[in-house]
């Protein structure tokens, strides 16, 4: 699906970034690794490196506008072309009401999780552009798609990630670069151990399917975007939410 295409993938040190960049080692992409924690980027990178994958690792902050440059030359340098990119790194935040919300926190998940986006497709862009077109894949969220009390700086980071997808696949249609954008919901990364075995069996039952997804849900569902397989697929919002969107 896509042997030998160079991808850039964000937040790829734990989680589904980890997901998705282990799957497309799998799959035959050579891959330009992103996270800001080193620790965890090389252990991503020391597990395809493991399996024979080919990957490198440039640790920074995706919410600097230069980092998002380097990673394009990076991967340029190294494997000589950009073909794919996904752009996952993000955080959250303690819930609390809007007016609770304080300053600083609406700034950095602005910043991280918005802009850091914005700056990503600023930069890869003119380099799929090169390369005679490509694939982006933004993840969003559920959140990207309904509101959810007591996250609003998240829910409107996300929203704005579905915009600028819809935007940038409308810009770029005709010049052979295809940009969507995912919505998953809970998903088994090893954060749900962070709640109570109460909280977590009712936010189970709250899903439609009545379990946590899975990373390699999510992944394979990239991964498909990302190929020619999703050739007449772009500026489209995908939920993987086991039927939450539906209720």
């Amino acid at each position: 699906m896509i042997n030998g295409k160079v991808a850039i993938v964000t937040g790829a040190g734990a989680g589904l970034g980890r997901g998705i960049a282990t799957t497309f080692a799998r799959e035959g992409a050579r891959l330009v690794l992103s996270d800001i924690s080193r620790e965890s980027g090389d252990e991503t990178l020391a597990a395809i490196r493991d399996k024979g994958g080919e990957a490198i690792f440039v640790q920074g902050d995706v919410a600097d506008a230069r980092y998002h440059h380097e990673l394009v030359a990076q991967a340029k340098a190294t494997f000589g072309r950009l073909d794919i990119a996904i752009n996952n790194a993000g955080i959250s935040h303690a819930p609390a009401p809007l007016p609770e919300i304080a300053l600083d926190i609406w700034e950095k998940v602005i910043e991280v999780d918005l802009s850091g986006v914005f700056h990503a497709l600023r930069a890869q862009i003119p380099a799929l552009l090169e390369a005679g077109g490509g694939a982006i894949v933004n993840m969003a969220s559920l959140a990207g798609a309904v509101g959810s009390p007591g996250l609003g700086p998240y829910v409107a980071a996300k929203h704005g990630v579905v915009g600028l997808t819809k935007v940038a696949a409308l810009e770029y249609a005709r010049q052979g670069i295809r940009v969507n954008v995912v919505g998953p919901a809970l998903i088994r990364t090893g954060l749900e151990a962070h709640f109570q075995p109460d909280q977590l069996a009712r936010l189970q039952e709250a899903q439609p399917i009545g379990r946590l997804g899975e990373v390699p849900e999510v992944a394979e569902l990239v991964l498909w975007l990302a190929s020619d397989k999703a050739s007449f697929v772009t500026g489209a919002f995908y939920p993987v939410d086991g039927g939450a969107l539906a209720q």
